[in-house]
């Protein structure tokens, strides 16, 4: 499963290691935690915590997991942990959030 083509894509999903890749964009001091649609090709998440002592990191991957409804250690930042930019990786996602993805997006 691709969204798009080429490597512009935002999700890639890896059926021989069950695993699904987000590219994503964060947008850290913002007034709240929220999808806001595509940004460069990325995922844009908005997030309500400073980008200090990791705390908009463990925001965003808390946020994956509630919004996925996924248990802990399922999600990780595996790329761009110090930047705006990273790279997301979500272990056996589960067919139903593979379904929903393109809904993920704001109208």
């Amino acid at each position: 499963m691709n969204a798009g083509s080429g490597t512009d894509a935002w999700y890639r999903y890896d059926a021989s290691r069950d695993v699904l890749t987000l590219e994503v964009r964060v947008q850290p001091n913002a007034g709240r935690t929220e999808i806001a649609g595509l940004h460069d090709g990325r995922l844009k998440v908005r997030l309500a915590a400073p980008p200090v002592d990791d705390r908009a990191n463990d925001l965003l991957i808390e946020f994956l997991k509630s919004r996925f409804d996924l248990p802990g250690g399922r999600v990780i930042i595996r790329r761009g942990g110090r930047g705006r930019s990273k790279t997301i990786e979500i272990a056996q996602p589960g067919s139903a959030l593979l379904e929903s993805l393109t809904q993920l997006l704001p109208p």
